[in-house]
């Protein structure tokens, strides 16, 4: 039986866009985003297949990851 591959929502920073942050699908901005939600708008999905482990490993343990985007 094969495994389902978790999804996650990708935003991206509007104030400085090579700054994306990462959720698990359906979560939403994390309480501290939220409070500025206007700089973030939502890009999309990714599979997790599509980020680094060390990526993932971060939204496991902190429900969030932040990326710096073209590093």
């Amino acid at each position: 039986m094969q495994q389902q591959q978790a999804e996650f929502d990708f935003y991206i920073n509007l104030t400085k866009p090579t700054l994306g942050l990462y959720v698990r699908k359906g979560a939403g901005l994390p309480d501290f985003a939220a409070a500025e939600a206007k700089q973030w708008q939502f890009s999309g999905h990714i599979w997790q297949s599509e980020l680094s482990p060390e990526i993932v490993k971060q939204i496991d343990a902190n429900g969030h990851a932040f990326q710096e985007l073209g590093s």
